[in-house]
């Protein structure tokens, strides 16, 4: 009799190390990558298709960030693990995924075995966190304590303005960014307006900037 594979989705912006990933987790006989996806709508449409039974998620992705991309999963696919692969250290990244749904967080530096690990503890109904960060942030997280949250303009901003920061970091129009989210335009332009105010940024370079600054959008993809 056969064992069962675990079906993975893999969601990468960057076609290199995609592969690379694909080849390294199809050498172990327990998981069967089912799907592939270079941004976040991409990767919601995988796991709409596939059903998998987890996806590994970057978080720097284009047209939806992975945190806005792991609240929609877990909100409508709610059996899906989710674990986080990046190479964001910073509390506000790893508390971010926790809070909207994640099962693990692995750092890019991480080993394959511990890539390996992280996944099969996830899949076995258990959370995970890189050892390089568990110290600082988990206790806290599972603590319920808050304190490594700052309250930094950052902070005041929304799940959905943060979306709309990264677009417009990533030089898409108004318009583009309303089909892309599904709102009006005019809504895209209150959400704007109020970042604008909220992070007392005056224009679309500093707004790009800013997101550069915040890892929403990689320097390359941006020029």
């Amino acid at each position: 009799m056969s064992l069962k594979k675990s079906r993975i989705v893999l969601a990468e912006d960057q076609t290199l190390i995609r592969e690379g990933l694909k080849s390294l987790l199809a050498k172990n006989d327990e998981f069967e990558i089912v799907c592939e996806a270079g941004d976040g709508l991409e990767a919601i449409r995988c796991v709409s298709k596939c059903r998998p039974d987890l996806i590994l998620l970057d978080l720097a992705m284009p047209r939806m960030n992975g945190i806005a991309t792991i609240r929609e999963i877990k909100q409508k696919y709610a059996k899906t693990k989710v674990v986080v692969l990046t190479l964001h250290t910073s509390d506000e990244y790893v508390l971010a995924a926790f809070q909207e749904g994640a099962d693990g967080y692995c750092l890019k530096n991480d080993t394959h075995a511990e890539l390996v690990m992280a996944i099969k503890r996830v899949l076995s109904g258990k959370k995970f966190i890189s050892p390089e960060i568990s110290e600082k942030v988990l206790e806290g997280y599972l603590d319920g304590k808050k304190s490594i949250k700052s309250n930094s303009a950052w902070e005041t901003l929304t799940q959905r303005e943060k979306e709309v920061l990264q677009m417009v970091g990533e030089g898409y129009s108004s318009i583009e960014i309303s089909d892309f989210l599904c709102i009006s335009p005019k809504t895209v332009d209150k959400h704007r307006a109020n970042i604008m105010n909220k992070l007392d940024l005056h224009n679309a370079s500093a707004l790009t900037a800013y997101a550069i600054e915040k890892g929403l959008v990689e320097k390359t993809s941006a020029l």
